[in-house]
């Protein structure tokens, strides 16, 4: 599956992943303050386990960060 995350195109050995399964697979230890849009609707975190990515999607993960 090849896959357009934060413009960049990533591919990956599987035929379906959640946006969960995804996550697990860029960023295992940093899933804190973090934001998924696909398409660029906002995907609640909630959703996560049960909404899964195509390879048209458009995908951006946020990390929230501190300062100013």
């Amino acid at each position: 599956m090849e896959l357009k995350i934060n413009q960049q195109i990533k591919k990956f050995n599987a035929e379906s992943l959640s946006v969960q399964s995804l996550l697990d697979l860029e960023i295992p230890n940093k899933q804190n303050g973090i934001a998924v849009a696909i398409n660029n609707t906002v995907v609640p975190k909630i959703n996560w386990n049960q909404h899964f990515v195509q390879e048209t999607d458009e995908i951006l993960i946020i990390s929230a960060t501190q300062g100013g």
